[in-house]
């Protein structure tokens, strides 16, 4: 699993959140999505080996919210001490 954190400054309201956790919950890869109003910001979890990034910038350019770039970052992993 991976994380990717999308910057959509046009996210204002609850409603904006409903949107566009509507519109990435459904496609292929994604295992969860939070939506920051405060800081205008997408969290998506996804399966990198099921889809890109790109698709996410794409569904949330079809719902008029575009995408300012994302900043990927890998999920951290458990660590386990010795």
């Amino acid at each position: 699993m991976a994380n990717v954190i999308l910057n959509v400054p046009d996210i204002s309201c609850e409603r904006c959140e409903r949107a566009i956790t509507n519109a990435l919950t459904p496609v292929d890869g994604v295992r969860s999505v939070h939506v920051d109003i405060p800081t205008k910001q997408v969290t998506v979890e996804y399966d990198e080996s099921s889809v890109e990034v790109n698709r996410f910038k794409e569904v949330l350019q079809e719902e008029d919210y575009p995408v300012q770039g994302p900043r990927a970052r890998a999920a951290e992993p458990e660590r386990t001490r010795h």
